[in-house]
């Protein structure tokens, strides 16, 4: 899912680099300024990345109900499906990174042929309480993602083996699958929750990636620029990269899709005022009342009335 096709590479390296490069980000937005305004957290909550950067309830009422109200149903089927099948995908990258160690660099064919041996995990306790129906796509879908992440993994691994022969176990765990999946970070010198975990970063070019498996909104650039927003706080190197990827399923075929884009002043803004704007919301108990239209998976939707 994370690696790049040549056509993504190109729009990266021709047009989102030397374009993020030449606009720049005003110094006060970047994370390492946290203690100053308008980074500066104004309100004591602390809120999970999620809970800014979610905008599926237009006026976040989920949100209240959750941290004023205490109420906390138990996620909705698309939730379920994300958590699945972002496992999937994570434990497929663990598991090759660990193959690579135990065995070296002796030969890709090798190498290969234990990474094929994983299998999709059969044990799915998120997916408890879903129906028949709904349990047996999701291990078809598993199995799918299982199977497309293994031949992409091993046809990187076999493209690195073969350009570089005097490689070691580290440098191709690096140049293969450069990508640390669920980076652990402690937000809180933004005000948010300090136990965060980003879907995946690369570090070469810095870049945030979040995976979805759903439609895409225009709120998920708030996720990458939170994310942004936390490693400059942390490691202060700056993060002018986001590339959120939708996985969709047609058949026995999986579709990818990557929306990359520029974390530059806009999203980095819009990131701080929600933030502020929620934290408010939480602190001072304020209402939001409801949407106009609510949505129909709402796990909240009985508790709003």
């Amino acid at each position: 899912m994370y690696f790049l096709t040549d056509e993504e590479k190109k729009h990266l390296l021709k047009g989102l680099l030397p374009k993020s490069r030449e606009l720049g980000v005003v110094d006060d937005l970047r994370g390492w300024n946290w203690h100053l305004p308008p980074l500066e957290p104004v309100f004591e909550t602390k809120l999970a990345l999620y809970e800014v950067a979610n905008a599926y309830c237009p006026t976040s009422r989920d949100l209240f109900k959750r941290k004023v109200e205490q109420i906390k149903p138990g996620p909705n089927e698309a939730m379920i499906r994300g958590s699945v099948f972002h496992r999937a995908v994570v434990d497929v990258f663990i598991a090759a990174k660990r193959i690579i160690y135990q065995l070296g660099v002796s030969s890709s064919q090798t190498i290969c042929k234990k990474i094929n041996q994983i299998t999709p995990p059969s044990d799915l306790p998120e997916a408890s309480g879903l129906s028949e129906e709904a349990l047996r796509d999701i291990h078809e879908n598993v199995s799918l993602i299982t199977e497309f992440e293994k031949t992409r993994v091993c046809s990187r691994i076999q493209e690195i083996l073969m350009k570089h022969p005097y490689i070691g176990e580290d440098s191709l765990v690096n140049l293969a699958l450069p990508v640390v999946v669920e980076q652990k970070l402690d937000g809180s010198f933004l005000g948010l929750s300090p136990n965060l975990s980003t879907d995946a970063f690369i570090f070469f070019e810095p870049m945030i990636i979040d995976l979805k498996f759903g439609e895409p909104k225009d709120f998920h650039h708030l996720s990458t620029t939170g994310y942004a927003l936390v490693m400059e706080a942390v490691y202060e190197f700056p993060i002018n990269l986001g590339c959120i990827v939708y996985v969709d399923f047609k058949g026995d075929r999986i579709i990818v899709k990557k929306d990359l884009h520029i974390i530059g002043d806009e999203l980095r803004q819009w990131f701080i005022e929600t933030r502020d704007s929620k934290a408010r919301m939480v602190e001072e108990e304020i209402d939001p009342g409801l949407p106009e239209k609510c949505n129909d998976t709402c796990p909240y939707l009985i508790y709003c009335g």
